[in-house]
């Protein structure tokens, strides 16, 4: 990705304090206690993280992107996101746990209410590409170790993914911590997620 489509094509939902975009990177320095999440399971809600997007029309694409991360309390996480509106949106990530394992996962929020999908990872991982795909109205996230070989992670349906969406990167630390996450080797291309036949 050139630094033309960086600083013309993103955009900041809530720009973060600390954010450095230079060629083909973005470095955000998250701050405490902001997060992406609704309602259920406790009733939590918080609709704060940094999010940098660009806004499409297109039904069939994939985006991918490498993110590096400093992690170290529970919950600092950083990734892919599309975010559409307080109530209407989906993120994969890595949120760290503790000093053996974080959680590999994605959340997607539809009218209000949010899941949590995940699987546990070592924590020695600090290291991961994203690749987020659109077939009309729903999507897949895969992740990668090397950014060659994806494995599915989600498919789901988004009500209000249908027309214009917004989609990016994000990194948060919902409790008292802050981190640095780095963005790198960002790409649109032809939709890799295919046809089921």
């Amino acid at each position: 990705m050139n630094p033309y489509f960086l600083q013309n094509d993103l955009k900041w939902t809530r720009k973060p304090k600390q954010a450095v975009i230079t060629g083909d990177t973005v470095e955000i320095i998250t701050e405490a206690g902001t997060d992406l999440w609704q309602r259920t399971y406790y009733g939590f809600r918080n609709d704060n993280a940094p999010v940098l997007q660009m806004t499409t029309k297109e039904k069939f694409f994939s985006f991918v992107v490498k993110t590096k991360f400093e992690s170290k309390c529970r919950f600092d996480q950083c990734g892919v996101c599309m975010y559409l509106d307080s109530e209407n949106w989906l993120k994969a990530s890595i949120e760290y746990e503790n000093h053996e394992y974080q959680r590999l996962g994605s959340v997607v929020t539809n009218l209000g209410y949010s899941d949590w999908a995940t699987t546990d990872v070592s924590a020695d991982i600090k290291t991961m590409w994203y690749r987020f795909s659109r077939r009309e109205s729903d999507y897949c996230m895969e992740c990668s170790l090397d950014g060659r070989v994806y494995k599915q992670m989600r498919i789901c349906h988004m009500w209000e993914g249908a027309d214009e969406i917004a989609f990016g990167i994000y990194a948060c630390s919902p409790e008292q911590s802050s981190f640095k996450a780095v963005f790198s080797n960002m790409e649109l291309m032809e939709c890799q997620w295919k046809e089921h036949k």
